[in-house]
């Protein structure tokens, strides 16, 4: 099988598409600035591009990186979604930038990021997900639950120690998925303070590229151990996947050590792609949706009492939030083939960037879209985990966290409310909430 890093179209630095674009350039926000996410989704610039631009041009503000195409209605994204022959994964990856080979530093990092399942396209993509899957169908996640539900308490456990005000984000959301995340896959108890620490040096690293000072000031030896701590992460997960080739065990790690494609084995470099995509994006959607569902709840305390008048609401509460958070901002497909979407003509390899958020938030779909209705029709018919043939393989895991984790702590501090503060990372990729104070009581005596 070949490499998607051996065949991907990089970026040329094109600023004017192909083709006209028949719609406008809306200013006020740099969607492709990291740094500009720090103050949460432009949700008022998406309702002006849903209405005056949908189908978008931007040109790049980044030195190299060509324009793309951004997408905000929800009709437009399903069409991209549903036609992965024109709009593909693998031609440009899910990269909003591409760079010239010459910049991947560290190679192996770049290179890791594209062999993966989810810059997969066509038989190759369907036929790994199908030898994926048995992780991920109910029958497993039922075996999963009693150990999420004994975790969830744990950690409530360790915010009523240190309440009453506490960082929800980093006490609970970041660990609840990471121990999920874990279990799945088999990695042993003494392994999990590694992986947790190359979580957070993948996470410092992207904010090191895009604030360099900042990053540098917050950790100032980041810069001189990331490619020791890239290599030891690496290292392991080259280890413990020949490991389970020689020793199966029943766990995920086994089953991606030992899947074939046309009778053989994944190359090493699928394998490291296989590890880091687990470790870097395997818990985003549950962890991001954890904390800004304390926010919403916080805003909406109407429907905060109407779970906790009413426990069996919380799967529809869940799915509303995960509606209005969208916690995977975006992603990108790249045009195979002269297309048309919206009445706007986009040339072969240009860049289409679906921006969820904003087709969470169409009123076409969704009626008085900013307001917390549990109670739609449509509820569950978001695109939090994405539409089609790359809808995200763990949404019955991530679900089954998230409900579970909402019984329990509304159960437990029916009064929790978001303080205000809070602090989100600069990533475009991901609503990444880093920091989010509650106070587990609202202020009032426990």
């Amino acid at each position: 099988m070949q490499n998607v890093s051996d065949q991907i179209v990089v970026d040329t630095g094109k600023r004017d598409p192909t083709f006209p674009a028949i719609y406008p350039t809306l200013g006020g926000f740099q969607l492709d600035n990291p740094s500009s996410w720090t103050r949460g989704q432009p949700f008022d610039l998406f309702r002006d591009m849903r209405e005056r631009a949908p189908v978008m041009w931007s040109p790049s503000r980044r030195k190299g990186m060509s324009g793309f195409w951004s997408i905000t209605r929800y009709a437009d994204i399903k069409q991209v979604e549903l036609a992965p022959d024109a709009f593909s994964s693998q031609r440009g990856s899910m990269h909003l930038a591409m760079p010239d080979r010459s910049e991947w530093k560290p190679r192996q990092l770049v290179d890791a990021s594209l062999n993966s399942l989810i810059n997969l396209d066509s038989a190759v993509h369907i036929n790994l997900r199908t030898q994926h899957a048995p992780f991920f169908f109910p029958k497993y996640v039922e075996t999963l639950k009693a150990r999420v539900a004994e975790k969830v308490d744990a950690l409530l456990d360790e915010m009523e120690r240190r309440g009453p005000v506490v960082d929800f984000a980093k006490i609970f959301s970041h660990e609840l998925p990471m121990f999920t995340l874990c279990e799945m896959l088999g990695i042993d108890e003494a392994d999990r303070p590694r992986v947790i620490k190359w979580m957070h040096y993948l996470e410092s690293a992207a904010q090191y590229l895009t604030n360099p000072l900042q990053a540098f000031l917050a950790e100032p030896s980041l810069p001189f151990r990331f490619n020791r701590v890239l290599q030891e992460m690496f290292d392991y997960g080259k280890a413990v996947m020949a490991d389970r080739r020689r020793n199966p065990r029943d766990d995920l790690l086994t089953l991606i050590a030992q899947i074939e494609i046309d009778g053989e084995q994944l190359s090493q470099d699928y394998l490291d792609g296989s590890w880091l995509l687990i470790i870097f994006a395997g818990n985003d959607t549950t962890r991001n949706s954890l904390s800004g569902t304390m926010r919403l709840m916080t805003e909406f305390p109407e429907q905060r009492q109407m779970i906790i008048d009413e426990p069996d609401l919380i799967p529809k509460m869940s799915h509303e939030a995960l509606r209005l958070v969208s916690p995977v901002i975006t992603m990108r497909r790249t045009a195979t083939q002269d297309a048309e979407i919206a009445g706007q003509p986009i040339a072969e390899n240009e860049k289409i960037i679906m921006w969820y958020g904003a087709a969470n938030r169409d009123p076409e779909v969704f009626p008085e879209p900013d307001n917390f209705d549990m109670h739609r029709p449509n509820v569950e018919k978001h695109l939090a985990f994405g539409h089609g043939v790359h809808r995200c393989l763990g949404n019955r895991i991530a679900q089954m966290q998230l409900n579970i984790a909402y019984e329990r702590i509304f159960d437990r501090f029916p009064n929790i409310r978001w303080t205000g503060k809070q602090k989100i990372a600069p990533v475009v990729l991901v609503h990444a909430i880093s920091s989010l104070q509650v106070d587990l009581y609202g202020g009032r005596r426990r």
